[in-house]
């Protein structure tokens, strides 16, 4: 049976593809969404996927993964990666890998986005690769699980 790795996204990836396309490209959030699946299976992992703009919504999926005892997470916590140590709670109760996604380069940004609180917990941050940081993950999460 292969392992499921929960790919979690915070706040406005819902509007992938339309806000600010100079800094998050044109590609939508079912388009990374589709892309993730297929490489996942061809990993021979499994994914769920998630996107929420509500952080209570991000803790209760990162809960949710470690009661399911799944292999991995992949969060894109967003806006909250700067804000929710309840986020970096959640998932310090996880026991199985974390890979921080982000897909602009955020020391490249205003300083406010230079801290991130789930970079203590991550075992992996990857940040400025655009969408294809999800597909580093997935590639990265396939190679710790192997491990």
């Amino acid at each position: 049976m292969a392992k499921t790795i929960h790919i979690i996204n915070g706040p406005n990836l819902n509007l992938l593809g339309t806000r600010q396309p100079e800094i998050y490209g044109s590609v939508t959030l079912p388009d990374v969404n589709a892309a993730c699946d297929k490489l996942s299976t061809e990993l021979g992992l499994r994914t769920r996927f998630q996107q929420s703009n509500h952080e209570g919504q991000l803790v209760d999926w990162v809960q949710e993964a470690r009661l399911t005892n799944a292999a991995g997470i992949i969060i894109n916590p967003a806006a909250y990666t700067h804000t929710s140590v309840a986020i970096l709670d959640a998932l310090s109760m996880f026991e199985g890998p974390v890979i921080e996604v982000h897909i602009s380069q955020v020391h490249k940004r205003e300083a406010f986005r230079h801290h991130s609180y789930v970079s203590q917990r991550a075992d992996v941050v990857i940040a400025g690769a655009g969408v294809n940081g999800y597909y580093l993950a997935l590639t990265h999460m396939a190679g710790l699980l192997a491990d």
